[in-house]
């Protein structure tokens, strides 16, 4: 008598997107392959990989057509869109964007990372306040 233990079996991607559609949140596909989840204002954008786990790509909050990530200057947070559009961040819009990026990791089988799960984490930080400023250090005369 030996003992085996049973193949877990492996659940197909499709079958993951059925259970966040049931999990109450709304989907759309604009193109194959990629996949835009929507529940209380907040939008993940999910990219099927081939061979491969799902992978996020873009979360944030719903701004007219498109998607605003999140963006930290340092003393606020504020989405901002590709076309550039802007508004503040709100203590609401940022639990219900967690909370959904949360489901849909736990949806499609992915990692929930320590850092992650602790709250919303930023797209992009801009903490420098001086105009014009891009990153680059002006050239030093009289050097040594």
């Amino acid at each position: 008598m030996f003992l085996r233990r049973e193949k877990p079996r492996q659940i197909t991607f499709a079958e993951r997107l059925e259970g966040l559609k049931q999990a109450g949140c709304a989907h759309q596909q604009p193109r194959p392959g990629v996949h835009v989840f929507v529940r209380n204002g907040c939008a993940v954008v999910v990219e099927e990989r081939p061979g491969g786990k799902p992978r996020i790509t873009r979360s944030g909050r719903v701004i007219g057509h498109e998607i605003g990530e999140l963006v930290d200057l340092g003393y606020q947070k504020n989405w901002r869109t590709p076309s550039g559009a802007s508004a503040p961040a709100l203590a609401t819009e940022l639990k219900a964007l967690h909370e959904l990026v949360e489901d849909v990791r736990e949806g499609l089988g992915l990692p929930s990372f320590y850092n992650e799960s602790l709250g919303t984490v930023n797209d992009a930080h801009h903490y420098d306040r001086v105009a014009g400023r891009d990153g680059v250090l002006p050239s030093r005369s009289g050097a040594h």
